[in-house]
C-alpha cells in the first residue's frame, strides 16, 4: 500500500504537536463553512500560487467536520489548529464517533489506484464513489480522492479518527 495515498491513523504523529499554531473553535454550522475557512486561510503567505485549492481542500475537511463528525449540530464544536511556514499544516477536530469506515477507505482506494495503474478502465468503473450504508443521496463520497492526492506530507488521524492532520508542502517556497 502506497503511503503516499494512504489515510494513516498514527496517535504518536508528530503532527499532533501544536506549540505555536493558530487555534479557532467554531460551532458546526453548515452554513458558516467558507466563513470559517476564509478565516483560516487568511494567514496564509500571499505568495502561495495554490491558495485557492489550499482553500477548497480545507474547505472540504471542515465540510467532512461538520456534516459528518457532528451531524450538523450548532450545539458541536470543530476545532482547527493551523501553521504556515515552510508548509501548511492543520488539525481539525470534531466531537463525532470518528471515521469508522478508514481502513474500509483506503482498501477502496488502493484497489481503484490499481485498476487506474493497470489501465483496465472497466474495473476502475467499479471504483467511482465511495458508498458505505451511512451515505446519504447528496454524499459523493468522493472528496478524499483528491484530498489524498493534494495533502502531500499526508493525512494522519488519531486512535479514535475524529481528528485529522493534513499538511502540504508547496513548490514554490
Amino acid at each position: 500500500m502506497d503511503p503516499t495515498k494512504t489515510l494513516i491513523v498514527d496517535e504518536n504523529n508528530p503532527c499532533w504537536e501544536t506549540h505555536g499554531m493558530y487555534f479557532r473553535e467554531f460551532p458546526s454550522d453548515p452554513k458558516l463553512v467558507r466563513y470559517y475557512t476564509i478565516l483560516v486561510i487568511q494567514k496564509a503567505p500571499a505568495k502561495w500560487k495554490e491558495k485557492n485549492l489550499l482553500e477548497q481542500q480545507l474547505s472540504e475537511i471542515i465540510k467532512n467536520a461538520i456534516y459528518h463528525g457532528n451531524k450538523k449540530d450548532k450545539s458541536k464544536k470543530i476545532k482547527i489548529w493551523f501553521s504556515y511556514g515552510q508548509f501548511a499544516k492543520f488539525i481539525i477536530e470534531d466531537e463525532g464517533e470518528g471515521f469508522k469506515e478508514l481502513e474500509q477507505w483506503n482498501k477502496f482506494n488502493q484497489e481503484r489506484l490499481t485498476a487506474f495503474a493497470s489501465g483496465d478502465f472497466e474495473k476502475m468503473s467499479l471504483f467511482v464513489s465511495f458508498r458505505t450504508d451511512k451515505s446519504t443521496d447528496d454524499d459523493g463520497g468522493n472528496s478524499l480522492f483528491a484530498a489524498i492526492e493534494y495533502w502531500n506530507m499526508g493525512m494522519i488521524y488519531n486512535s479514535f479518527k475524529n481528528k485529522v492532520c493534513a499538511m502540504r508542502r508547496f513548490d514554490e517556497i
